[in-house]
């Protein structure tokens, strides 16, 4: 682990394994590396590079203003030179997803392989469908609500967690607690950054790429836990659609988070991906 500087900020980075690179972009906004360790089972056939995005996790340096898709994305493009790659497999998770979708669009020649985990296209899934949902699933008017301000930014640092505990359990299919107690139990705290989410969100407002996706030629893999609340199976279809060289699968006893959830599902399919994207698409 180190801090590595990129750009005039500190990032917070991991490198392990040997292989083919491939870079894990964490979700959020405000998590940090430790959501995407799971994964880290791949060390064995790849090498790979944990990183927090900036004004996220333990990265430094740099204001919560600068957390533009711009920033993020030449960030990445930034420690992927300084690494010495020429190009890596990119893979993101939710909001990572979103920086990766940017990140295919603005820096195609450095992408190998383009993974993409419970994520969008369109934030329009998770700022007003994602409450929706919660409504359809039965929770409350007032939990409703305040996942609707969460999901747009308009909750303030000291709300960020007793807000989310009212919905946590909505980003599993099996016992949220228990997922939490693993992590707790891992060894590996998380870092969040409540100023981040809120102006993520706020950044996010009115985001699409969904016009652009035919632009993305690399060999794409879409994975997504058959209940997700955020980027349900409906976007994910549509998301597969736009992507000409896209393969999706729905993991099934999973939510939000699949690799947490469904680990030996989502790993399998991510190796077989990289080692012969070629016959893996449809």
């Amino acid at each position: 682990m180190t801090q590595m500087p990129i750009r005039g900020v500190s990032l917070f980075v991991e490198v392990i394994g040997h292989g083919v690179p491939l870079v894990l972009m964490h979700g959020g906004p405000a998590l940090d590396y430790t959501t995407m360790l799971p994964l880290q089972v791949l060390a064995d056939q790849f090498t790979l590079v944990f990183y927090d995005h900036r004004c996220n996790g333990h990265s430094e340096g740099a204001e919560v203003s600068s957390m533009t898709m711009e920033n993020l994305t030449a960030d990445a493009d930034a420690l992927r030179q300084a690494l010495g790659f020429d190009k890596w497999a990119v893979l993101g998770h939710s909001f990572g997803g979103n920086v990766a979708l940017e990140y295919a669009l603005r820096y195609p020649q450095h992408i190998s392989h383009l993974v993409l985990i419970n994520t969008g296209g369109d934030q329009w899934w998770v700022n007003q469908n994602a409450p929706e949902l919660l409504r359809k699933r039965g929770y409350p008017s007032k939990t409703v609500e305040a996942a609707r301000r969460f999901y747009n930014g308009q909750i303030t640092s000291r709300e960020f967690l007793r807000v989310y505990l009212k919905f946590n359990s909505a980003y599993y299919h099996q016992n949220s607690y228990l997922i939490l107690l693993k992590g707790l139990t891992s060894g590996h705290m998380m870092k969040s950054r409540p100023e981040a989410l809120i102006f993520g969100y706020q950044m996010l407002q009115g985001w699409t790429v969904m016009n652009r996706l035919s632009e993305i030629k690399m060999p794409t893999l879409i994975l997504a836990g058959r209940y997700d609340f955020l980027y349900p199976t409906e976007h994910q279809v549509a998301l597969g659609a736009g992507i000409p060289n896209a393969r999706l699968e729905i993991i099934e006893c999973a939510g939000h988070v699949p690799h947490l959830e469904q680990l030996d599902a989502v790993q399998s399919l991510i190796r077989n991906f990289l080692a012969n994207p070629s016959s893996s698409l449809s």
